[in-house]
């Protein structure tokens, strides 16, 4: 799976930790895939937010 590779500031590490608290255990591998993933949908979140401010502004 291709990753992202813009400057991250949570770690693999990090959201293994996050989600250990929470009771949920993952793997490195999964803990990569995840963050991908979130990164991916604040992307898409933030898009469509300006995307809906440019037709609000029409």
């Amino acid at each position: 799976m291709k990753r992202i590779s813009d400057k991250r500031n949570v770690t693999p590490e990090q959201a293994i930790e996050i989600l250990a608290e929470h009771g949920t255990k993952v793997t490195k591998e999964e803990a990569k895939m995840i963050l991908d993933f979130m990164y991916k949908f604040c992307i898409l979140a933030v898009n469509q937010l300006v995307t809906n401010e440019r037709i609000e502004k029409k």
